[in-house]
């Protein structure tokens, strides 16, 4: 069994089915497994279709200014 774990993924970024009931602005884990499907064959290539389109919306980067900001929020928060 395959397993991606993403820690500290903003909720904002998931997508839309995935989001429904969450707060906007938190962060969540991210857990993804593979599993056999018990109707019928596994579809590799469909699922790693799938898989490479959630690794690329799960490595975007964060622009320097935004880590920055972030840093600063949390700063902000512990001098309070």
């Amino acid at each position: 069994m395959n397993r991606i774990v993403k820690k500290h993924f903003p909720v904002d970024k998931l997508p839309e089915e995935l989001r429904e009931g969450l707060p906007e602005g938190i962060e969540v884990t991210v857990t993804l497994e593979t599993e056999a499907d018990s109707k019928g064959p596994f579809d590799t290539e469909q699922f790693q279709e799938e898989l490479n389109r959630v690794r690329t919306t799960l490595e975007q980067t964060v622009s320097l200014e935004e880590a920055t900001q972030r840093i600063r929020d949390l700063r902000e928060e512990w001098d309070d």
